[in-house]
Parts: C-alpha cells; structure tokens; sequence
C-alpha cells in the first residue's frame, strides 16, 4: 500500500495527503485506504511533504463579493497571471477564465504578451461558444479588463455588457477578494512555471495538462473531494453570433451617441465621456435641475452637471435601480 501511495505521489507531486487519499481510495476501497493522517505520515517519513508554518495574528481574508456565487456560471473569473520567461526568453503571460462555483479551469491560454483586447478576445469568444455566457464576470482594474476612464469601462468590458454580463472588479490591492482565482494560480505557478518549459509551444502544452488535471483529476476540498469536471455544467445561455441591440432607455430620458473621440454632443459643446464607449449610446435620466445621471444599459456610470459641462464618475460599479429613481448628489 506504501509503495502504491508513494506512485501516485510520484505521478502528482504536488498533492498532498486530502488527494492522495481520496485517489487511492478510487483503486482500493473503503476497507484498505489508509486514514489521511497515516498517509501525512508516510509522506513526512520519504521527505516529501511539509508542515504548513502556521501565521499568527493575520484573519482569514474575505472573499468579498464572490461570496453570493452559490451556483455553476454565475461568476466567472478572469485574469493575465504574472508573467514570466519561457528558456526562450519568450515572455509568457498565460490567460486563465474560471468559473468561481465550481472552480473549473475555462481557458488556461498562454500569450506572448499582454497587449489587449485584440489578444484575449478571440479566447472570450472561443470559452463563450463553448461553455455560454456567465451572469457576471469578475476581474482586476487592469487592461484589458478595465481602464482609469469612465466607468473603469475599457472596449473589451463594453463587449461584455453589450452581451448581458454583469461586470465585478475587485478593489485594487486586493488580491484575495478573488481568492479562489488567486489560489488556482498558484497550484498553476508551481506545476508548470518552476521550472518553465523551454519555448511558449511547449509551455501551452505544459498548460494544457495542468488544465486537463485540474478539471479531470484533481480533487477539491471544497466540492467534497471531487474535481471541478464532476460538478461544473455549461451555462444555458449561449453565445449570440451576432451582438444583441443595446437595451433601450425610457421615453423621458436623453439619449446621446457617443462619438469616436469618446464625447458626446450637448447643446453645441463636446462633453468628455470614454473612448471605450464610441459608437456606443448612453442614457441621460433627469434628477434635479441641471443634473442627469448617466447610464451605458443598465450601468450606472454618474452624473452630468451642465454648469460644470463634465461628468461627476461614480466610483461604484452600480446598476440602473428600480423605479421610483432616487440618486445621492454627494
């Protein structure tokens, strides 16, 4: 039984005592399986496990809003982990898509470089054909998720409510409101980037296998033991080839087009808005005198002061609210 212990440690280094157990007890019952504190034994008595040093005087950290995901598909995670030099010299910043109930690995693509919405696009569009659309996608404040403008919008997040996905970023600095994304990455840094592979070819397919393991074979505490592959389920919304009509606003708001320098047009003057936002049409609800909140669907992004002739930005990702409509001018 040691020796069988000892193969599949061989064949996943990386596991520990939880998934070592519950893998050999797939090949030898209930009845044969040794109690996990016995297989920690025999791990620490080859030399390869670790006590975990235990941090004193530091809380566990929130998950923050990723809390309510209680269901397949309902956030999404995405992001460009840090990136690092294949033997190359290749810079490789892989782009990983994950979905935040079930913890399945998406998309795990590597990119030679981090250069935008024309290189992560196309792999949004592939995961959506594939798996459908999330009701909301979590990201950090970075491009190509977000910008400094207005909004935070940048082209590739406009893309996303255009489609009906509603958007969640995490505060800036903190890493672990998207804890459970933050930690597959670091199962991923130890598997396929100590040491990495020696061209970006190679490391896709580096990449490849840590994606096939992670959803196929690796058992997760937080599903019962079971990887991702048992629990996740496409979403039942699929992807619309063609980019759905924007949502209209009601009969007594203004409506603006903004034009390609990112400004929209008010009684002869050019009002700033975003450049992510061109070709796009914008909502102007009336809420006191002078002053319009201003929306991009059902996104709420702040208030036009016409004695000002520039827009006040809301620093809050906050949606259109129900009727009747109040707004805080503070």
């Amino acid at each position: 039984m040691e020796l069988e212990l000892l193969a599949l440690k061989a064949r996943w280094p990386l596991w520990g005592a939880p998934k070592l157990r519950q893998r050999l007890l797939r090949q030898v019952g209930e009845e044969r399986c040794p109690a996990e504190s016995t297989i920690s034994e025999i791990l620490r008595r080859h030399g390869l496990s670790r006590r975990a040093r235990t941090r004193r005087g530091r809380a566990v950290p929130s998950q923050g809003p990723l809390s309510h995901c209680q269901a397949i598909n309902q956030v999404w995670s995405a992001d460009l982990k840090g990136w690092f030099r294949t033997g190359d010299g290749t810079k490789c910043t892989p782009l990983t898509i994950t979905d935040g109930h079930s913890r399945y690995l998406l998309c795990c693509q590597a990119l030679s470089q981090s250069s935008g919405q024309l290189t992560v696009k196309p792999l949004f569009i592939g995961t959506f054909r594939e798996y459908g659309l999330p009701e909301a996608m979590r990201t950090d404040n970075g491009a190509p998720f977000a910008s400094v403008g207005l909004g935070g919008l940048s082209a590739l997040s406009v893309w996303w409510v255009r489609l009906g996905i509603k958007l969640e970023r995490i505060e800036p600095g903190q890493p672990q409101q998207n804890g459970r994304h933050e930690r597959m990455h670091r199962t991923l840094k130890e598997s396929v980037a100590k040491p990495p592979r020696s061209t970006l070819g190679a490391q896709q397919r580096a990449l490849d296998d840590f994606r096939r393991e992670y959803n196929q074979e690796r058992p997760h505490e937080a599903l019962g033991q079971r990887p991702p592959a048992a629990v996740y389920r496409p979403a039942g919304r699929e992807y619309p080839e063609r980019l759905p009509e924007q949502r209209g606003y009601p009969n007594d708001w203004q409506k603006r087009m903004v034009r390609k320098g990112g400004q929209m047009k008010w009684k002869g003057h050019d009002v700033r808005v975003t450049q992510a936002l061109w070709g796009q049409e914008i909502g102007l609800k009336p809420t006191d005198n002078g002053i319009w909140a201003v929306y991009f669907e059902d996104l709420y992004l702040g208030n036009f002061v016409e004695r000002e002739g520039r827009i006040q930005r809301s620093h809050r990702l906050e949606s259109r609210p129900t009727e009747p409509f109040e707004i805080n001018l503070k």
